[in-house]
């Protein structure tokens, strides 16, 4: 056999196998993946596995995978490249007859959200490398990152705060359906209280007094405007990033002390969490509670929250004076406070609310002050 015969053989074998690979190549390959924890904290590490399985007898020389993901989950190999929301994470493959391949990947969150993944494209071909075959599978999967917890000295509070004592001073309110005997009358004081048995027996005006319980609401809101304008982007996110970091921090340490706390603010969740077709979407609010899967609820909300505003800040508060919120405390993370908020503000107050008001921006000016003196 002269050499022309050899070479003729030789490309009916490669083109042989190149029509094989491209006709059953990506035949029987199943692929699925997930990740091994569903909630993460941000800055900490998480397991992805990836499983490729042949179920034919067609071994596959080569077979690439390639998904897109977000750049706030590093892996190694990405760990030093620049782009935009996401980049794309690539596992290449070679597979026998009838084998099943498992690959973990270590990747750390780097910023709270709610990732998901979705499709896969697959590519592989022949042992040459003459032809490709291309196709995607569904291979949905997700993990929530959770913010930073940070530590409540951590959280720039006033000075005066009532948090600085919460630790050994439970809040107490009085519960009109406690009674703890009665007291001289006080400017104030509702004449529903008046007490005129006791009255006419000492000749001097009496009220009920009403005992105390530790039955208390707090309510932790997080301000996403810094502008009145909803439609303009939001400025330096980063410092609202922080805000919400403080707020689940401050929200994990009040349930330990076994205080109902709820959380809200004036963004709106993420896909696919919130209707796009709406116009105005809905504010996000958590009701008080002190239940043991309170804190979860409140950071896989807080991790699901959009950067982005459903409405001003005036206008989240309305919500609450409409629906007469009372006797609950408020502590507002917000970089500012417009003489509109300030109004909204002053009406919670008279519905017998307390608002405590952490200005961000204030914050991180003391801060730089001290640091430089």
């Amino acid at each position: 056999m002269n050499i022309a015969w050899i070479i003729f053989v030789l490309l009916i074998i490669i083109l042989l196998q190149g029509m094989i690979y491209n006709k059953w190549g990506l035949k029987g390959i199943t692929y699925k993946r997930e990740f091994k924890q569903k909630t993460v904290f941000e800055g900490e590490t998480i397991e992805m596995v990836d499983q490729i399985v042949n179920r034919k007898l067609l071994p596959i020389p080569w077979i690439r995978l390639e998904s897109k993901i977000s750049q706030h989950l590093v892996t190694e190999a990405l760990e030093n490249k620049a782009g935009g929301e996401e980049v794309f994470h690539r596992s290449l493959f070679s597979l026998l007859p009838y084998q099943k391949i498992t690959r973990t990947h270590h990747l750390t969150a780097m910023k709270r959200g709610y990732y998901p993944l979705d499709t896969v494209s697959v590519t592989t071909g022949d042992a040459i490398g003459f032809g490709e075959s291309f196709d995607s599978i569904e291979a949905s999967t997700a993990v929530t990152v959770y913010p930073k917890i940070v530590a409540i000295d951590e959280i720039p509070l006033p000075s005066h705060s009532w948090l600085g004592d919460i630790s050994v001073k439970r809040w107490i309110i009085e519960d009109p359906f406690l009674h703890a005997g009665v007291r001289v009358y006080r400017a104030g004081d509702p004449l529903n209280t008046i007490n005129w048995k006791a009255t006419a027996r000492s000749q001097k005006m009496q009220v009920n007094k009403k005992d105390y319980t530790a039955d208390h609401h707090l309510m932790i809101y997080v301000n996403f405007d810094t502008n009145e304008d909803i439609r303009l982007p939001i400025e330096n996110p980063e410092r609202l990033e922080e805000a919400l970091s403080y707020a689940a921090s401050l929200a994990a340490y009040t349930i330990e002390q076994g205080i109902a706390t709820g959380f809200g603010c004036n963004g709106y969740f993420v896909e696919p969490f919130t209707n796009t077709l709406e116009r105005i979407k809905p504010s996000i609010r958590v009701g008080p509670s002190s239940s043991g899967s309170q804190l979860d609820y409140i950071l896989d909300t807080i991790a699901k929250v959009k950067m982005d505003r459903s409405r001003n800040f005036r206008a989240f508060l309305e919500e609450d004076i409409e629906q007469e919120l009372s006797d609950t405390d408020i502590i507002l993370f917000t970089r500012q406070v417009s003489e509109k908020v300030e109004q909204k503000i002053a009406q919670l107050e008279q519905l017998g609310n307390a608002v405590e008001v952490v200005l961000l921006d204030q914050f991180t000016e003391k801060a730089g002050e001290e640091y430089a003196s």
